[in-house]
């Protein structure tokens, strides 16, 4: 069962932020329309594949189970195009500032008028009505003013974490508020918008630091990879390459200082608590490397598996292809596309449902793909279309 059957999303997002939200929604079933400038947006070429269009990486991924058209709203007659696409939609999502959505004609006050029954879903970096409102930005910025960066790496050179998992994170929470607001217009007939921030989900990931500073002014300082809040939790070396070992809570403890070999750990005072032993890193860290240089990898994980204490192997990416749970628990699912000269392993929704079909049920568009089937949908002929295209309209 599609959940979002007959929901139709018009996504004019960028990159990822509103990409992604409208390609969640697209994996429960709603219609998607993903709509791009007439050379393709900026984010269709990111992470180059070898594709004949030069289709990126970022594009098959964020553009499943969409339809593809091209238009510029901002071209004089164009209007028209925009008021009957927002008339037969539920939900328009837009990481675009406040100033483009209005030069579009998709500001929440016009498409509101044209269907009262709208949602209008938009992301920026700092959201709106603070000091930094008129500001863009990307994950990175959201990290690194979180804290976040400021704690990961060393205090002599901070590091942002490589995966923009703000930009994912603020893509699901405002697909979670889009369906929210789905279910209150079912009650009240009435749309909304759904505003997320960059800025607010990096905030909202490092909430429990942030309460920690404000409360105890501990001013904590990165140290790697290790946790200050209990330990050992590190990433240690084998006999053919690294491993992460994450120790939380005295049961878990008791079970690695057995498997290790450390039970005089027990009666040291320095690690009676989570807290003393995080403050006691550096040592249980020394005492893992001592315990993993004599295996291999294989070796050592199959061990700590046998003791259930937390750990994984630090895989390259054609590790991650190869790994038998992944290809077991069939994650990816294998996307041709035109031109592209091997299958593209692409994710879907990462939830499973088990009353709904969890499968990507089209691969991304090419560019314009679908123009002329959806304005025939909405009621322009062939000449209009025609003369859109020879106007520079679509």
């Amino acid at each position: 069962m599609d959940i979002l059957k007959n929901i139709k999303v018009l996504d004019f997002g960028r990159y990822i932020a509103g990409p992604y939200c409208a390609a969640l929604l697209g994996d429960l079933g709603a219609e998607v329309i993903r709509i791009e400038r007439l050379v393709g947006s900026e984010d269709r070429y990111v992470h180059p594949i070898d594709s004949d269009g030069g289709e990126g990486a970022m594009f098959m991924q964020m553009n499943r189970n969409k339809k593809g058209i091209t238009l510029n709203p901002t071209k004089k007659g164009a209007e028209e195009i925009v008021k009957k696409l927002t008339e037969s939609a539920d939900v328009i999502v837009a990481n675009l500032p406040p100033q483009t959505l209005k030069k579009m004609g998709i500001d929440y006050e016009t498409v509101k008028k044209y269907n009262p029954r709208i949602i209008l879903t938009t992301v920026s970096a700092f959201g709106h009505g603070g000091p930094y409102s008129e500001r863009v930005g990307f994950d990175g910025v959201g990290q690194a003013m979180s804290g976040a960066t400021h704690l990961t790496g060393y205090p002599e050179e901070p590091i942002k974490a490589y995966s923009p998992y703000v930009d994912y994170g603020t893509a699901s929470l405002t697909a979670m508020g889009t369906l929210a607001a789905i279910i209150e217009r079912e009650k009240t007939g009435k749309g909304q918008i759904v505003e997320g921030a960059l800025f607010a989900t990096s905030l909202a990931f490092m909430n429990t630091h942030i309460i920690e500073e404000a409360i105890t002014k501990k001013n904590r300082k990165a140290i790697g990879n290790k946790s200050p809040y209990a330990g050992p939790s590190d990433i240690v070396k084998t006999k053919d390459g690294w491993i992460i070992v994450q120790v939380l809570g005295d049961p878990l403890f008791k079970r690695w200082v057995n498997l290790v070999g450390a039970e005089d750990l027990l009666e040291d005072s320095r690690f009676s608590t989570d807290n003393k032993r995080g403050e006691n890193a550096k040592i249980l860290s020394e005492r893992t490397k001592k315990w993993s240089k004599d295996f291999t990898k294989d070796q050592a994980l199959e061990l700590l598996a046998e003791a259930q204490v937390p750990a994984g192997p630090v895989n390259n990416l054609q590790d991650v292809l190869d790994d038998p749970h992944v290809k077991e628990m069939k994650f990816f699912e294998e996307l041709d596309y035109p031109g592209l000269p091997k299958s593209a392993p692409v994710m879907g929704l990462p939830i499973k449902l088990s009353n709904s079909e969890n499968r990507i049920k089209k691969r991304p568009p090419k560019l314009g793909e679908n123009t002329d089937e959806i304005l025939q949908e909405l009621g322009f002929s062939k000449k209009e279309i025609s003369n859109f295209r020879n106007n520079k309209i679509i």
